[in-house]
């Protein structure tokens, strides 16, 4: 297949080793990646903070940027998010037929129909669970809030998780719950947020987890925020660098810092 990858903004800005992951997975499988240049933001800050007249131009160029996959130059596109995922099924459209751009909000309808997120994309697309991932750790994984209830993706990661040989795969308790970063929630709410977060710390705690995982970066750096904060040692890790990481080219869990996906030859050189 030839995919086109939605990096989304904060991958590309602060975790550019999700993204890459991506690639790397994708292209061990055998499938062709492309990184259309014009993408930016998907228009989701704009829509959950209410200024839809100003997202208006930020998905028309989205959904002009991504139109390919309509037309049959793309197979599908594929997004490291639930969240972002979640904005362009369920808010572009919107936002567009809102604004009376009815031609429009039909194509933005049509790209929403061929984007997947990631574990969305390997399992309900591609066919596959188990993706030759090489993994020695222990680890927990979060449902973030936008895949879990907006997308539905239920299980898919986890049985992403549980293919990857030496991975020990522990249950979260309460594991629905959100962390409480919901992005400006967390600034316009920061009390409750700060709440929410420590009761997922704890959680993620208690699982003895060497590392936590889930498919949103947004919410594992609120998360690794509270955990860092506290010295608990536990990093984060999208799915994506998990299932990227093989014998031959094993993902060191170096988390949030890193500009790329590590390997074990990469921190010895």
């Amino acid at each position: 297949m030839r995919i086109a990858l939605a990096a989304t903004c904060i991958a590309d800005a602060m975790f550019p080793q999700a993204p890459r992951a991506v690639v790397t997975l994708l292209e061990r499988l055998g499938h062709e990646v492309v990184f259309p240049a014009g993408q930016a933001c998907c228009g989701q800050m704009h829509v959950n903070t209410g200024y839809l007249a100003d997202a208006v131009p930020v998905v028309q160029n989205h959904v002009r940027t991504f139109a390919p996959v309509t037309d049959g130059e793309w197979d599908a596109v594929v997004v490291p998010s639930g969240s972002c995922t979640g904005s362009i099924r369920h808010q572009q459209a919107m936002v567009l037929e809102r604004a009376g751009l009815h031609s429009e909000a039909r194509a933005a309808a049509a790209v929403a129909e061929r984007t997947y997120e990631f574990s969305e994309l390997l399992v309900d697309v591609l066919g596959v669970t188990d993706v030759g991932a090489w993994f020695p750790h222990r680890v927990t994984y979060h449902p973030t809030c936008h895949s879990l209830r907006m997308l539905g993706v239920g299980d898919k990661p986890e049985r992403l998780l549980r293919a990857v040989e030496g991975l020990e795969l522990v249950p979260l308790a309460e594991a629905e719950g959100c962390c409480g970063f919901g992005g400006t929630f967390a600034l316009k709410n920061a009390d409750t947020s700060e709440a929410m977060l420590q009761d997922k710390v704890a959680t993620v705690v208690d699982t003895g987890a060497e590392v936590l995982t889930a498919g949103d970066w947004s919410c594992l750096m609120h998360i690794n925020g509270g955990l860092s904060r506290g010295g608990t040692g536990v990093r984060p890790m999208h799915l994506a660098e998990i299932l990227a990481s093989t014998r031959e080219s094993p993902t060191v869990p170096s988390g949030p810092g890193s500009d790329s996906v590590r390997t074990g030859t990469e921190v010895a050189r």
